[in-house]
């Protein structure tokens, strides 16, 4: 096995990671594991790249039809932690968790939350506070949450 090389510079890595100097305002999380797939979510994450891509605000390679420039990394994922209601969609920094979101929902999602700030309430499960601090308690950040 290879020996892993750290890289100490910030620039080194910088470079390495284009991401870093990205204006990156959103990341958008698409569940696609066993339940979500079961209600179509490969398509919802197909209609998030489809729609980012054409607006060019999906952040990734120029050669594979991104922009290096764009605002929002879009991220498959194995589980969000409510499957049973999938497909699943979560949109960090604002923490907001949208359920049974079907690929028909993300063109309004993308307009009405990503890029004009108002959350898509009809989709909206929950709200995580993005005030929480390192060491709260579980329990704390729960009797805040909205829903």
């Amino acid at each position: 096995m290879a020996e892993l090389k750290i890289i100490e510079n910030p620039d080194e890595l910088r470079a390495l990671a284009p991401v870093a100097s990205a204006p990156i305002r959103h990341h958008v999380f698409v569940c696609t594991g066993k339940s979500c797939s079961a209600v179509s979510s490969a398509e919802v994450r197909e209609a998030f790249e489809r729609e980012l891509k054409s607006r060019g605000i999906l952040f990734g390679k120029e050669t594979k039809g991104k922009n290096l420039r764009g605002s929002v990394v879009l991220t498959e994922c194995a589980s969000v932690g409510f499957c049973a209601i999938g497909a699943a969609v979560m949109v960090y920094p604002d923490g907001v968790w949208y359920a049974q979101v079907r690929a028909s929902d993300v063109a309004e999602i993308i307009e009405e939350h990503l890029l004009n700030g108002r959350v898509v309430e009809r989709l909206a499960l929950l709200r995580v506070p993005a005030e929480a601090t390192v060491g709260e308690t579980t329990a704390a950040r729960n009797s805040e949450w909205e829903t």
